[in-house]
């Protein structure tokens, strides 16, 4: 993007907060479960009561691990809890218990995003704005809900080696979906067990140095992500233009309007006045912990594409589409174990899986796994193009079918009769010459060598045969035509 002749490139960082799955907090033994009644999970710990001692929960160390190993990260035989201090009211002792100069996961990669450490800490309450806009009698209400309150989280910090809001959000779908393959969390954004910040920056083109950067808080959704990131550059970049500095602040961006709001200048590691957490002592990983975890760890979605290109031969873009997303590669695998021709038509059936879902998603449910198409029926689907049983066009309206009401893609392509017209066909040899006469414009450009207007030609012929015929057997017919008078 450019303002005042100059060329800009946006540096973006993400922070992303990931509740872990266990079943009690990070330092108390109170359940976790969404959605219960407020303030019916607490104890004397996650409230901050005098006389309260934490203990580290033994299951969110060893999610950690597995996080830090999945990302490549280095695991510290010896890391640190301390007290980041800053008075909220969702936070009951007045400060979290957090890492901060000796990180449990230090280092590591995840796609063309370097990580520059992943840490525990605990999550602080729910504040509830009750009311319209939050008023109640005519006074200003928040509600505090402590069920949140102690909630094991594991914060993962990139360094700034995004270069576009599409970018993020297409790591960011890569972590998401790394982290539920590992099953350390739920990673569902409309819960809150996913939330990211993304700091924003803007520097010249060329320029080695960092611009000032600004922080977009909690944001709920990719989508959200994106166009909030989306809108922090255009901003930089128009401050810049005029001759006007960015500020480093916290912002706020709401999806409904657009808009960008400051909530607070930046808070700098001395703000939250860190010291070592008194009442815990280090935390050990021994090697024992680190075999364990890496012991669980399943094979991961940057690796499964990589084996879908270099065993299925399927093109970088189309293996990232299906490993990206677990319920999608899933389906995939399960349709390409019953394919009858085995992996030869791998390529073919990772094309039909897109147009499922996009079939699907005119019903209710785009996972693939719970819609009425069975893999072994979009195998068979694919095998069937591929041997030219029945043409492209048809077998796009057997799966609009097989969505509405499942069932063998052989059975349906025989009650609607779109089996494919074959070349030798004499019924569409004598549809080609009837193209040549419907459209003698188009005909005349064709015998006289212009291929670029056979497509009134093959278009006729496909109308005729409702898409039974092959595109690819058309035109070579209708050069056979063309050779023959």
């Amino acid at each position: 993007m450019t303002a005042g002749g100059v060329s800009y490139e946006p540096i973006i960082g993400l922070e992303i907060h990931v509740q872990l799955k266990t079943q009690t907090k990070m330092f108390c033994g109170c359940d976790l479960s969404f959605g219960d009644p407020p303030n019916t999970h607490t104890c004397p710990v996650c409230l901050g009561l005098p006389g309260a001692l934490p203990a580290v929960n033994a299951r969110a160390v060893d999610y950690a691990i597995m996080i830090g190993l999945a990302l490549g990260s280095d695991i510290a035989p010896r890391s640190l809890f301390h007290r980041k201090n800053y008075f909220y009211p969702d936070s009951p002792k007045g400060y979290q218990i957090s890492q901060y100069d000796v990180p449990l996961c230090s280092g590591g990669r995840l796609g063309d995003v370097r990580i520059h450490r992943v840490h525990l800490e605990e999550d602080a309450a729910k504040l509830v704005h009750v009311g319209e806009s939050g008023r109640i009698h005519g006074s200003d209400r928040s509600i505090v809900d402590f069920n949140r309150c102690g909630t094991p989280l594991v914060e993962i910090v990139t360094e700034p080696d995004l270069h576009s809001p599409e970018q993020a959000h297409e790591w960011l779908t890569l972590l998401r979906t790394t982290l539920r393959q590992l099953g350390v969390s739920d990673v569902n954004m409309d819960e809150g067990s996913l939330r990211c910040d993304a700091n924003v920056s803007v520097r010249p083109v060329g320029s080695t140095e960092l611009g000032t950067k600004t922080e977009l808080k909690n944001m709920n959704s990719f989508r959200f992500l994106e166009r909030g990131v989306r809108a922090e550059i255009a901003r930089q970049i128009e401050l810049l233009g005029a001759g006007q500095p960015v500020v480093q602040e916290t912002l706020h961006f709401d999806p409904a309007s657009g808009r960008l709001t400051a909530l607070r200048s930046k808070e700098e590691a001395h703000d939250y006045r860190y010291f070592p957490e008194p009442d815990l002592v280090p935390l050990i990983a021994t090697e024992e912990m680190r075999s364990a975890a890496a012991a669980q760890l399943p094979e991961l979605p940057a690796a499964r594409a990589s084996r879908f290109e270099r065993e299925l031969g399927l093109n970088p873009p189309r293996a990232r589409d299906l490993a990206f997303q677990l319920e999608l590669a899933d389906y995939f695998e399960r349709a390409l174990a019953a394919a009858p021709d085995g992996r030869q038509g791998a390529v073919e059936l990772a094309n039909w899986i897109p147009q499922l879902v996009e079939r699907i998603r005119i019903g209710s449910d785009a996972d693939p796994a719970h819609s009425r198409v069975s893999p072994e029926a979009l195998a068979t689907l694919a095998a069937m193009v591929t041997a030219k049983e029945v043409s492209r066009d048809a077998a796009r309206e057997v799966l609009t079918k097989l969505v509405q009401e499942g069932g063998d893609p052989r059975a349906i392509v025989e009650r609607e009769g779109l089996g494919s017209l074959a070349g030798g066909d004499d019924q569409l040899r004598a549809l080609v010459a009837s193209a040549f006469a419907a459209d003698p414009d188009a005909a005349a450009k064709v015998r006289a060598g212009n291929m670029k207007a056979i497509g009134p030609l093959v278009g006729y012929v496909m109308r005729e045969t409702k898409g039974r015929a092959d595109g690819g057997e058309v035109t070579r017919l209708i050069r056979e035509h063309v050779g023959s008078t």
